[in-house]
């Protein structure tokens, strides 16, 4: 799978996951149960520590349930997940609600960024795979007339869905590479919460922090400088929100014709790999998406949608390494 995040972790810091007892004084977590294995293609690493070595196994299990369940909806690689079934015959009878549910956030993304974030731009990720997988590939990429088809089969207002279906118009497909990661990160955050850990810092290929740090300080996270270099740039405090960066020098098709994995479903044409957009939001399903869509958006642009959404915000990495906000 080509993806920007490729490790997948639920883990305490410092001591680990904090949990509070009955007389709200914090109590220590001495052992770790871990997981290792895979989820939406990527490496994936499930850590939990807990004074009680079943409650934590129980929890793992838990989270692991649930990404099997969710990476059968949204998983473009299992020939036998609902949105690879979607996507093969272009109708979904019965969805399960977690898909309409994440079409859902979708269409909110979708109006929020005037059509920058789109998940129905698969058809484009499809042509430039193809096309730069042959030995004999054109090293500037497709023609425009296959570009002009492939977009033909690009927006999101041509998906039509509801609980009893979806529909999409022929040669139309959908990917969820721009959100699902996140909308994965919540899920787990919701499944420890209900275990009872009120503090937490969670990574499962997009980072949400859950509630503040055992000591009371916030949870830090924040925008790395780039590859190779240590340490934070510009730290973020986390409480109750999720952070999720997008950067075109993640994958590229052709580092020299400038082809990389993030596409502007309305041109095309790939996010600068120059720069990088940090977004942190209230969950890691919008931090996620809307990462995704500035990235492909004027500065303009999304100011104009920050305006809208108050609690999200945004930094921009620019190519001399000097971090601002939007």
């Amino acid at each position: 799978m080509m993806n920007r995040r490729r490790f997948i972790a639920i883990s305490g810091v410092a001591a680990g996951l904090g949990l509070f007892g009955a007389n709200g004084v914090a109590v220590s977590a001495p052992e770790a149960v871990t997981w290792r294995g895979t989820t939406l293609g990527a490496s994936a690493s499930l850590t939990i520590h807990h004074p009680d070595r079943a409650v934590a196994e129980r929890l793992v299990r838990e989270v692991l349930m649930e990404v099997e369940k969710l990476e059968q909806v949204f998983s473009l690689y299992r020939v036998d997940s609902s949105l690879s079934q979607l996507n093969l015959s272009g109708a979904l009878a019965a969805p399960p609600a977690d898909l309409v549910h994440l079409l859902d956030r979708c269409r909110d993304a979708w109006e929020l960024t005037d059509g920058a974030f789109d998940p129905t731009v698969q058809p484009l990720w499809t042509l430039l795979a193809r096309h730069f997988s042959r030995a004999d590939a054109d090293p500037t990429g497709p023609s425009s007339d296959q570009f002009r088809e492939a977009l033909s089969r690009v927006g999101f207002d041509r998906v039509v869905f509801d609980p009893d279906r979806i529909v999409l118009e022929r040669g139309m497909a959908l990917t969820f590479n721009g959100i699902a990661q996140g909308y994965i990160t919540d899920r787990a955050v919701e499944i420890l919460r209900r275990g009872g850990i009120i503090s937490s810092l969670v990574n499962m290929g997009e980072i949400r922090g859950l509630g503040r740090r055992p000591d009371g300080d916030p949870w830090r996270s924040g925008i790395h400088a780039g590859r190779g270099v240590a340490g934070l740039l510009h730290p973020l405090e986390l409480v109750d929100r999720a952070i999720a960066t997008s950067s075109g020098d993640g994958f590229a098709f052709s580092p020299s014709a400038g082809f990389n994995h993030l596409l502007d479903p309305r041109s095309g044409d790939s996010a600068p790999s120059e720069e990088s957009i940090t977004v942190t939001a209230p969950d890691a399903a919008g931090a996620d998406a809307f990462s995704t869509a500035f990235s492909l958006m004027r500065h303009e642009a999304i100011r104009h949608a920050l305006n809208r959404r108050p609690e999200i915000n945004a930094f921009l990495l620019d190519s001399k390494g000097a971090v601002r906000t939007l």
